[in-house]
């Protein structure tokens, strides 16, 4: 038979080393999203530097003016696709990033939540009489506690989604708008 103070002093311990855990695995997660997200801004960046580079010598190499002018229009139009492009790209690394955070902290919640109603199942049977009310509510409570959670969890969850589909939506109607208000030149080689 176990004394009350050393389940609690054990059941404290194991969530310090589990939260500990769950902080060291979510930090390892955002860094993944850090390198990605500076791989992606590193890749466009040296794109963009290069593109450019390329789009000006052709521009310069313009005859006329017209040709210099028809020249620097064509650009605006793969610009706009590159850029919602890009967008989409920031935003599947935050949507990835959050559906790993997610996973991770509902399995350490769960397995927090199953050592608890554990550690109240045990202190129970070695309760004294007569406090089977406060036993109660104490249950009432945790079953509370853990079903805000369930909420807040899906709460979360369709809000993440919303956002991911209005970030998509926009990126969307961004390069239909550029695309439309953006005549295509047409450039003699």
């Amino acid at each position: 038979m176990f004394s009350t103070p050393e389940q609690f002093s054990a059941a404290t311990k194991s969530a310090f080393e589990s939260q500990l855990a769950l902080m060291a695995s979510l930090s390892h997660k955002a860094f993944e999203g850090v390198e990605k997200l500076t791989a992606l801004n590193m890749h466009a960046a040296r794109t963009s530097m290069e593109e450019s580079n390329a789009a000006l010598k052709h521009m310069f190499s313009a005859k006329t003016p017209q040709e210099f002018f028809a020249l620097g229009s064509a650009q605006s139009q793969p610009n706009s696709e590159k850029a919602a492009a890009y967008a989409r790209n920031v935003a599947s690394i935050a949507s990835e990033i959050q559906a790993e955070f997610a996973k991770m902290t509902e399995a350490k919640v769960s397995e927090i939540n199953q050592k608890v109603a554990s550690l109240v199942e045990d202190v129970t049977k070695n309760a004294p009489a007569g406090s089977e009310s406060v036993v109660a509510m104490f249950k009432t409570a945790l079953g509370n506690a853990n079903a805000s959670y369930e909420q807040l969890s899906r709460t979360t969850k369709q809000a993440v989604a919303t956002i991911e589909g209005n970030v998509n939506n926009a990126v969307t109607q961004m390069a239909d708008v550029v695309e439309k208000s953006t005549p295509r030149a047409a450039v003699k080689k």
